[in-house]
C-alpha cells in the first residue's frame, strides 16, 4: 500500500476480524518483526519478547486461549521480560506494558503498510497462554496480534471513524 503521509496510514487502518486463508510470506513476517525490534523502549532496555505463531499446532493453542483469534493464519504473542524493564524510581512502575504496546503498534502499522490486516487482542486467558506456550514467570504477556490478509468480508467496525471531541481528550495549559 502507498500512503502520502502517516496520518493517511493511521486513519485508514482498521482492526481486521475476518481473514483469508492466504499465508503471510516469511519475508513480510520478518519486516513486521523488525518494526517491533526497533521500537523505542524505556532506556532502550528492549524487554519485549515476540513469539511468532503460524503453525497449525501453534494456532490450535491460540484457539484454546481466546475466542478472538478470528481464524487468523498468523499470531504474534507480545510479552515483556519483567527483569529487563526500566523501573520508574519514584514509585517502582515498570515500563513493560508501555514498551510492549509501542512494539505492538509499530508491528501493526508495518503490517498494514504491507497490505496485511491485524487486530490487537487483549481478550485472552493469560494463564492458559502461559501454560500452552511454556512462558516463564518473568515474561508478562501483553497482547495477541492476530494477523493476515483481510477476507472479502472484512470491513471496519461501525465505530471505526468515531472519535471523542478534542476537548474531551486534550487539555492545553
Amino acid at each position: 500500500m502507498s500512503f502520502k503521509n502517516f496520518t493517511e496510514l493511521a486513519e485508514s487502518r482498521y482492526s481486521v476480524r475476518s481473514f483469508s486463508d492466504k499465508k503471510v510470506p516469511k519475508e513480510d513476517i520478518e519486516k513486521i518483526i523488525h518494526a517491533g525490534m526497533i521500537a523505542p523502549t524505556g532506556c532502550n532496555n528492549q524487554p519485549q519478547r515476540i513469539i511468532v505463531v503460524n503453525s497449525e499446532e501453534g494456532l490450535a493453542k491460540i484457539k484454546e486461549c481466546t475466542r478472538c483469534h478470528f481464524d487468523a493464519p498468523l499470531v504474534f504473542i507480545i510479552s515483556y521480560n519483567k527483569d529487563e524493564c526500566w523501573k520508574r524510581p519514584y514509585d517502582g512502575k515498570l515500563s513493560g506494558d508501555i514498551d510492549a504496546s509501542i512494539v505492538t503498534t509499530q508491528m501493526m502499522l508495518q503490517a498494514y503498510e504491507l497490505g496485511i490486516g491485524s487486530c490487537w487482542v487483549m481478550h485472552y486467558r493469560p494463564e492458559v497462554l502461559k501454560e500452552k506456550f511454556s512462558l516463564p514467570d518473568n515474561l508478562e504477556s501483553t497482547a495477541l496480534l492476530v494477523m493476515g490478509y483481510p477476507s472479502e468480508k472484512a470491513n471496519p467496525a461501525p465505530a471505526h471513524e468515531k472519535s471523542k471531541p478534542e476537548a474531551d481528550i486534550v487539555k492545553w495549559e
